[in-house]
């Protein structure tokens, strides 16, 4: 069995590498996207606020894989085209941010405004109230959501099959259809539980480093 494991690692190497390109790329661009759409939502200008909560019903309103093949299958027909690695990046991004912007968005409802007078008394630009003040709190109050939306991505990555990419799932059912055995998927979920494990404790050594601010 440890055999027909080896032979299977080239091919969930590759899937795997699939896996980890759309996390990443999907982590590093919604989460900054998903701070702006929080701002929006909070803004005082109605109609900036109003088009930033339309936003957010649609995304979170309709399936990750429905906005995958609308981006991929649908916008060709308008002249916009994609390949589909870019196109499964797009619905992650725009997906997630969505996700991540009420996330935000209730950690700063949170935020006594007391802080933010008394920034102003001291001088402090809006900017850097938020930068220096405002944002490190915010992190530690949503620290626990968005790492539950972090596992959930992980999982979510599965998804991207429905374009033909070839990530870690799709490679343990091709070769669980090949050869017969349900030893590749067993594979998979092993690699999944890992990646999960690793995630929680980065994230859980995070929250501990602002613990200063309970």
């Amino acid at each position: 069995m440890i055999r027909y494991i080896y032979t299977l690692l080239p091919s969930t190497f590759q899937g795997l590498v699939t896996t980890l390109e759309v996390f990443l790329l999907t982590l590093i661009l919604s989460i900054p996207l998903g701070i702006i759409v929080s701002l929006g939502r909070l803004s005082k200008v109605s109609i900036v606020s109003k088009i930033t909560k339309l936003y957010i019903w649609i995304m979170r309103g309709t399936p990750l894989m429905l906005q995958i093949v609308f981006v991929f299958f649908g916008l060709p027909i308008i002249g916009i085209t994609f390949d589909r690695f870019t196109a499964v990046i797009i619905a992650f991004v725009l997906n997630y941010a969505a996700y991540f912007g009420e996330i935000f968005r209730g950690g700063m409802k949170s935020i006594d405004k007391g802080q933010y007078e008394a920034a102003k008394v001291l001088g402090l630009t809006p900017y850097r109230t938020f930068r220096r003040i405002i944002l490190p709190q915010v992190l530690k109050a949503v620290l626990p959501s968005i790492t539950n939306e972090i596992i959930t991505l992980v999982k979510d990555t599965s998804l991207v099959y429905i374009v033909g990419l070839g990530e870690l799932l799709r490679a343990g059912k091709i070769a669980s259809n090949r050869d017969v055995s349900l030893i590749p998927l067993a594979l998979v979920g092993v690699i999944y539980l890992l990646l999960t494990a690793i995630l929680t404790g980065v994230f859980n050594k995070i929250e501990g480093r602002y613990s200063y601010y309970e």
